[in-house]
Formats: C-alpha cells, structure tokens, sequence
C-alpha cells in the first residue's frame, strides 16, 4: 500500500549528496521503438502485420511466423498479475540505493507476458493495468498499476522514479508576464509544489494578472530576464541550487517570413529570446540540477519547455519564429543528452497558436492558457516526454509523422 510522502526536512548542508546513478542504459534498436513510444505517453507493443501476434520483448523476426514486418501499435494495456517478488539487494548501484523494489509477472489480454515493475497498490494475483515510462537512463521500461487510479498513487516510490512529478518540488516557470506562465503557475500550486518561483522581466513595469499571480499559494516573483546573461546567472545564483523543475514560458512572436522588411531585427530578436534565452537558462542552471538527479524526494527533476508545434514545419507566415522554434527543438535532444547522466528529464510540450495580440489573423481553434498548464502538469506527472496541446498540434504531429514533405507543401500553400 502507498503511504503519502511527507514533506522532506530542511537539507543538512553537512550531509553528503547522493550522487546520481542510471539504471541499465544498453538496448537494441529495436527496443527502442517501445522508448519512443513511451516518450509520448502511449503503451505500444510490436505486432506482426502477417500473422497479428503481439511480440515481447521487442525482436527483429516474429516468434510464430518468422516474419520481419513487426511494428509498434497500440494493444490493450490490461492484464492479470500472476506473480511477484521484492529484491532487497542487487548487484547494479542504481537498484541498490532504492531497493526494496517490487516486480512481477503479468500476463496480458493482448497475448504475451511480462516482467514489469509493480506498483504498490497492485494486488497479487490481480487485474492491473500495464503502462509504458521512461526510466532515468530514457529507456522504456513497463509497469503495472492498479486498475483504478487515486492521488496518492502518484506518490508510490518506484512510480515517483519514473515520473518528475512536482509534489513537494521547487520549480522556477521563467515568465509571468503572459497569461500561459500565470496559469502554469496556479496549475503547479494546485499539484503540490512546495515553491514556485515566476520569473518577470523588468519587475518595475505592471502587467495584467499580477495580483492574481502574486495571490497564488507558494508563489515568489524573482527578477528574470532570459536576453540578459547577468540577470539568469543572478538568479541562479540565489535559487539554482534548489531549483528542482524548470519550466519555460517565455515566448517571442512576431509575424513576418524570410524576405519580408524588417526580418533580420525579427530573427535576431526571436533567436534571443527563443533560442539563446534558452541556452542561457540551460548553462546557469543545468549543472546544478544534473549533479542533484538523485537527492531525496525533491531531487531535480525536468526542464521542460513549452514550444510552438510549428517547431516540427514551417508556416511561412511566422517564418523565423518557425525557424527559431525548429532551433529550440534541436536544442532541446542535445540538451537531453546531456542532462540524462543526472537522471534529470527534458520535456517538450508543444502547442497549438495561443490567443494574443501577435496572432490575431491566426483562425481558430486556438490553445486556452489552462489547456497548457494542464498540460504541463500532466507532463511531469506521467513523465511524458513530448506531448501535443490543442487540435491544431495534434493534427500537424500527425501530418508530419505521416509525411513531413507533404506537410510542408500544404502549410506553404
């Protein structure tokens, strides 16, 4: 049975770090195909397109018919546990500071068994619901949970493992000037953060919603400035070091494509803010947070940045906002890389066009700022590494996943 965490005691500055470790990071190419889908959100195994067989673990050849057409599509995810044990010591660093730590047995609906990680409300033997998570090396692994979730599940060792959930975490959303940071801060109050502190450029200046911002539980408005490199150093000097989740908000937008007038001052200040704030943020706190992947329960956790979906194709009409967002993404895998020794997980959620004074020609559907700080939060309560707000993300993800040519000739048109 899950106990409620408790908020964790003030750190004995005296008291060793526990330095990061990562769990069995080698997979086959083909076991990556299960990690990818994981990484947004969606439990997919391998099945034959000859004989329909659902395949685990993932392989190369179909074991009834030998056929090499396998490919990852959603299965019924339900399942009975048939089986169980703890292990209480294990040879591997990652497992022996976090033990015990429960797996099982689970034979699916869907035709094959499975060793998973069991949650601990799971009953053996007993139905159960298999998803697949993101562990802290970025590989998938697959765990069965109870078949009706409660709150406090979330809460489960092994489950806060393979999430970043925000309960009792401190974590920094990099603008409160516009109505998504406002409303990701209310929504990670909500979910339990310990303290979120809303950066504002230029802390002088009023700005609609500032009393609402300022009347949120646990909020602490911190100057903060992403184009300027002495105000991000600042800030990270003061709070970087128990700073446990980053969210970035900020975002520039302005019309205009390749060859328009004026578009040189449109790229370099989209670059700035987009791309370099950024990369700013990243270089004040990203050491930080990866050498504290593994410190308690309010370790460093995520970054995540909420991006355009335009990231993933152009729309000429917002052409280097496009091209800085594609910027963005790019930078977001190498970043990836380079917090995953720390255990520290790095998300995109990526969304539809928001209503703002930039975007009036834009026609709906158009993203509410509650719908992205929901999703956020969903974010890092699932550990779901790319995610897709609002019907016109979701509807380019799925163009561009079917072919990216053709989607560009149809948002060039």
């Amino acid at each position: 049975m899950t106990h409620p965490l408790s908020p964790p005691p003030k750190k004995d500055p005296q008291r060793v770090t526990r330095p990061p470790e990562l769990p069995p990071v080698q997979r086959s190419r083909a076991a990556l195909g299960l990690t990818a889908a994981a990484a947004r959100g969606v439990f997919a195994l391998q099945v034959c397109d000859e004989c329909g067989a659902v395949a685990y673990p993932p392989r190369d050849a179909c074991g009834k018919c030998l056929s090499t057409e396998l490919r990852f599509r959603p299965v019924p995810d339900g399942g009975n546990v048939i089986a169980e044990t703890v292990i209480r010591t294990s040879t591997d660093l990652y497992f022996r500071e976090r033990t015990p730590w429960r797996v099982g047995m689970v034979k699916m609906d869907c035709g094959p068994s499975i060793v998973a990680h069991l949650h601990g409300d799971v009953a053996v033997p007993g139905r159960c619901r298999m998803v697949a998570k993101l562990d802290k090396s970025g590989n998938a692994v697959l765990m069965a949970q109870p078949e009706k979730w409660s709150e406090a599940m979330a809460d489960d060792p092994e489950w806060r493992e393979l999430t970043a959930h925000p309960k009792f975490r401190r974590v920094l959303v990099t603008s409160g000037r516009e109505p998504v940071g406002q409303a990701v801060a209310a929504a990670l109050s909500k979910a339990g953060a310990a303290i979120i502190f809303v950066g504002i450029a230029e802390p002088w200046k009023p700005f609609p919603g500032e009393a609402q911002l300022r009347a949120i539980p646990n909020v602490q408005i911190m100057p903060l400035d992403l184009t300027d490199t002495s105000s991000v150093s600042e800030l990270a000097g003061e709070i970087g070091g128990k700073t446990d989740i980053i969210v970035n908000t900020v975002d520039h937008v302005r019309p205009g494509g390749f060859v328009d007038a004026g578009s040189l001052v449109t790229a370099r200040e989209a670059f700035d803010v987009n791309v370099f704030g950024l990369q700013r943020l990243a270089q004040a706190f990203g050491p930080g947070m990866r050498a504290r992947g593994a410190d308690g329960v309010n370790s460093a956790a995520a970054i995540v940045d909420v991006l355009p979906v335009h990231a993933l194709a152009n729309s000429p009409d917002y052409g280097f906002y496009s091209a800085s967002a594609a910027a963005r993404l790019s930078l977001l895998q190498c970043l990836r890389a380079e917090m995953r020794p720390g255990g520290v997980r790095v998300m995109g959620v990526f969304t539809g066009p928001v209503e703002d004074e930039w975007r009036q020609n834009v026609p709906p559907p158009k993203v509410a700022p509650a719908q992205i700080a929901k999703a956020v939060v969903t974010a890092l309560a699932e550990g779901i590494e790319e995610s897709f707000v609002g019907d016109v993300a979701k509807d380019i993800a799925a163009r561009f996943a079917a072919d990216p040519k053709v989607l560009e000739r149809e948002l060039g048109q």
